[in-house]
């Protein structure tokens, strides 16, 4: 049998990488039984007969998102952009939050600055403890910042539709992905990624992911929510009350905090959010 790791799904087919080699392969009928899907990133070992290969075994995850679907990531790059369209902070909030439940680390990446400043996002998420870039895909402005980021790592970049991300990714690996701008309709981005491919660069692999518009968060309770928004977490141990929601008890160092603008209006916005979402759905 051969190592390998996937680097594409596409009609029940998978792309296996072994050797320098790309092989066709087919999942083997117990993966399905088990409940098991084949993803993208998986390290796997593939049985080679003439002319078919099949996915034989599926080694343990490191970790495994769900949107993007990945597995095995080192880092989770969040495309925005400045402008056009508009960031959408609460699903940003929530991407990070699965990132910080995965244990994947989190770098929030700016795009479209020769249209309008990323200071605003960037001192959001650099004052929640992120690392923040702002680039240029059209004038190919600070992407070197990137590389540092993934030199020998595995990478998932993912945003909304429209943010540039296969721009940027086009320049970063020297692939030649399909772009698009934004529909003239709706102001939303035409999704031109359509499915998970992994990509070598760096010494290491990116995830090209399709763009988005909406995101569920992971199924984790109310009461875990705080320990996931790293400026609340470190700010819990200072509440007067032990398993303290944040939201509107006496003496709670975040809302203390926030007034004194120590925290982003936004994340604490996202996090009353997703608590409530989080606290409906546990009573339902």
């Amino acid at each position: 049998m051969l190592d390998g790791i996937i680097t594409k799904g596409i009609g029940g087919f998978y792309y296996v990488l072994s050797g320098g080699e790309v092989y066709e392969c087919k999942a083997r009928g117990v993966f399905r039984k088990n409940g098991i899907t084949p993803t993208v990133g998986d390290h796997v070992k593939i049985k080679v007969g003439s002319g078919s290969a099949s996915i034989a075994e599926i080694e343990e995850r490191k970790n495994c998102l769900v949107r993007p679907p990945v597995a095995n990531v080192d880092t989770l790059v969040i495309v925005a952009a400045a402008a056009s369209p508009d960031p959408n902070l609460t699903l940003i909030d929530k991407m990070l939050v699965q990132a910080e439940v995965c244990g994947v680390e989190a770098v929030i990446c700016v795009n479209k600055t020769d249209i309008a400043s990323a200071d605003t996002l960037t001192d959001i998420y650099g004052g929640a403890g992120y690392m923040a870039v702002a680039v240029s895909a059209e004038k190919g402005e600070n992407l070197d910042s990137l590389y540092d980021i993934l030199k020998g790592k595995v990478t998932a970049f993912c945003g909304l539709s429209g943010v540039g991300k296969s721009s940027i990714l086009n320049i970063i690996t020297g692939a030649d992905m399909e772009t698009g701008g934004l529909s003239r309709k709706t102001a939303r981005g035409r999704h031109t990624t359509r499915h998970v491919e992994l990509l070598p660069v760096s010494g290491g692999f990116v995830f090209d992911t399709p763009g988005f518009s909406s995101f569920e968060i992971l199924d984790i309770n109310a009461e875990e929510l705080g320990g996931y928004f790293p400026e609340i977490r470190a700010l819990a141990g200072g509440c007067r009350f032990r398993g303290c929601s944040h939201i509107k008890e006496t003496g709670c160092a975040v809302r203390a905090a926030l007034e004194a603008g120590k925290i982003a209006k936004s994340r604490y916005d996202s996090y009353c959010e997703m608590y409530e979402i989080l606290k409906s759905k546990k009573n339902y």
